[in-house]
C-alpha cells in the first residue's frame, strides 16, 4: 500500500533525545547514561543485521532497555505509542496513511465474511454428497486465514510475490482437501482439515516478516504475534459471544425468532471477519498487548505445570499409563500442543539479556513435565499400533508425538543449560524458530502425503 513521503528517520537525533530525558532525573548520572547509550546502540545494530529498519530498531531496542531500567522504562512507556503509530500509520499527522489502512482492513474483513457465505450462495456445497456437512469444517481455515495473509501482503508492500506466495500456496491446500477422493468421513480429511491451518499459518508467517522469512528477529516477531493474535480472537469472541446472546434475548422479547439467523449468518461471518480485526489491532495496539500477554503467560505457566505433574503422577499411581485409549491420547496431545504454544510465546516474551530467574525454572519444569507426557504417549501410541497396526490417525499421532519429543528435548536442554548458566538464552531462540519448519513440513506430510498413502480413507 502507497505511503506518503516521510522524513527519514534520524538514529543519533532520536538517541539524543532519549539520553537527554534519562539525564533529567538524579538517579541517573553520566556514567549510568554512557552504560545504557552503548546498550542501546548495541541492540539497535543487532537488530538492524536482522533485517530491521532503523526506527523499528531504536522502538524495539529502547523497550527492551526499559525492562532494564525503571528510567528507561517510564521513557520507552511516553514515547512508544508516538513511535509505534509512527511505524503503523506512516505518520497520520502529516496524511491519512492510517485511514488507507483502516479502510483495506475493513475491506478484507468484509470480504472473509463473504467467502463463508460463497458457497451457501452459489450453490457449490455438495450437499447431495454423504459428507456435505464436513465441507465447511475441512475448509473452514480457508475461508478466513489467506486475507489476514493479503492484510500483511498489502501491509508490508510485497507486491507480486507476495500475492503469488499467498495465493499459490492457498490454492494448493484447497486442492488437497477438497480435489481428494475422500472415503465419506474419512480419518485423512479429518486430518487434513486439522493440519491445513498450521501451514497456511506459516504462509501469513512468511508474509508477516516480510522479507520471506530470512530474519530470526523478525521470526521472533512473528511468534509473539501469534500469541498475542489468539488473545485478541479470543477476547474479540467472548465479546461478541455476549452481544449476540443479548441481541437474541432482546428479539425473543418482541416476539421475532433470530436463532437461525445468528446460526447461519452472523457468527460464521462474524468468526471470519474477525480475524482481520485481531491481526490489525496486534498490529496497531502492540504496546498494550506487550503487558498484557506476558502477564498472562506467567499466570498459566505455574498452573501447567501443576496440572501436568498431577495427572503423570496419577496416571503412574494408577497404571492407567500404558493402555491409553483413543480419546485420552488426543486430550493428551492437545494438551501437549497448547503446552508447545505456551513455551513458544513464553521464550519470544522474554527479554534475552535478563539473568535465569524463577519463572525460568517453572519454564524448565513445565517442558520436563511435558516431556514425561509425551514418553507415556509415545509408549501407548505404540502399543496400539502392535496391537491394531497403522492407520492415518495413528501414523499422524505417531508422526506428532516424535515431533514433540524431538521439540520439547531441545527446549530442556537448553533451559538447563541456560539455568546453569552455560549458554545464553539466544540459544533456546534459535531452537525455537528452528523447530517451526519441522512443525510445517509434517503438517503438510499429513495434508497431502497420508491422504493418498492410506487410500483417502
Amino acid at each position: 500500500m502507497a505511503t506518503s513521503p516521510e522524513k527519514p528517520f534520524n538514529s543519533d537525533a532520536q538517541i539524543a533525545a532519549w539520553r537527554q530525558y534519562l539525564e533529567q532525573h538524579r538517579a541517573i548520572t553520566a556514567v549510568d547514561a554512557d552504560e545504557l547509550e552503548d546498550h542501546l546502540r548495541a541492540d539497535m545494530e543487532r537488530l538492524q543485521q536482522g533485517g530491521l529498519s532503523a526506527d523499528e530498531a531504536f522502538l524495539i531496542a529502547s523497550k527492551r532497555l526499559g525492562k532494564l531500567d525503571s528510567v528507561a522504562r517510564e521513557y520507552a512507556e511516553v514515547h512508544s505509542r508516538r513511535l509505534w503509530q509512527h511505524l503503523v500509520y506512516s505518520q497520520p499527522e502529516q496524511g491519512h496513511g492510517w485511514y488507507r489502512e483502516l479502510f483495506v482492513v475493513l475491506v478484507l474483513a468484509i470480504a472473509a465474511a463473504i467467502a463463508i457465505k460463497l458457497p451457501d450462495l452459489t450453490g457449490w456445497v455438495p450437499y447431495n454428497d454423504n459428507y456435505a456437512d464436513l465441507f465447511y469444517p475441512q475448509n473452514l481455515a480457508l475461508f478466513g486465514l489467506p486475507f489476514i495473509g493479503a492484510y500483511f501482503v498489502i501491509k508490508r508492500q510485497l507486491g507480486l510475490h507476495g500475492w503469488l506466495l499467498l495465493s499459490g500456496a492457498s490454492l494448493l491446500l484447497s486442492l488437497a482437501v477438497n480435489a481428494y477422493p475422500f472415503v465419506d468421513y474419512a480419518d485423512t480429511l479429518m486430518l487434513s482439515a486439522i493440519h491445513v491451518p498450521i501451514a497456511l499459518w506459516f504462509v501469513i508467517g512468511m508474509c508477516y516478516t516480510g522479507n520471506f522469512w530470512q530474519s530470526q528477529s523478525r521470526r521472533m516477531d512473528f511468534i509473539r504475534f501469534s500469541g498475542e493474535f489468539a488473545i485478541y480472537y479470543v477476547l474479540i469472541a467472548l465479546g461478541g459471544g455476549v452481544l449476540t446472546a443479548v441481541t437474541i434475548g432482546l428479539f425473543s422479547f418482541i416476539g421475532f425468532d433470530i436463532d437461525v439467523l445468528v446460526a447461519t449468518w452472523i457468527l460464521p461471518c462474524g468468526a471470519m471477519g474477525a480475524l482481520v480485526i485481531a491481526a490489525y489491532l496486534v498490529e496497531a495496539k502492540q504496546s498494550l498487548l506487550e503487558s498484557m500477554a506476558p502477564v498472562l503467560t506467567r499466570v498459566f505457566t505455574p498452573l501447567f505445570v501443576i496440572v501436568l505433574v498431577t495427572l503423570i503422577i496419577t496416571m503412574l499411581l494408577t497404571g492407567q499409563s500404558f493402555a491409553l485409549e483413543r480419546e485420552v491420547l488426543i486430550g493428551l496431545d492437545i494438551l501437549l500442543v497448547v503446552v508447545l504454544g505456551l513455551l513458544l510465546y513464553g521464550v519470544s516474551s522474554r527479554d534475552p539479556h535478563r539473568a535465569p530467574g524463577l519463572f525460568d525454572a517453572l519454564q524448565w519444569l513445565l517442558v520436563s513435565a511435558a516431556l514425561l507426557l509425551d514418553l507415556i504417549a509415545l509408549m501407548a501410541i505404540s502399543g496400539r499400533l502392535f496391537e491394531f497396526g497403522f492407520s492415518a490417525n495413528r501414523v499422524a499421532a505417531l508422526g506428532e508425538n516424535l515431533i514433540l519429543l524431538f521439540s520439547l528435548s531441545g527446549y530442556a536442554w537448553h533451559y538447563w543449560h541456560f539455568l546453569r548458566r552455560k549458554q545464553g538464552f539466544n540459544a533456546l531462540e534459535q531452537w525455537q524458530t528452528a523447530m517451526i519448519p519441522v512443525y510445517v513440513v509434517w503438517a503438510l506430510v499429513v495434508v497431502i502425503v497420508l491422504p493418498p498413502l492410506f487410500s483417502f480413507s
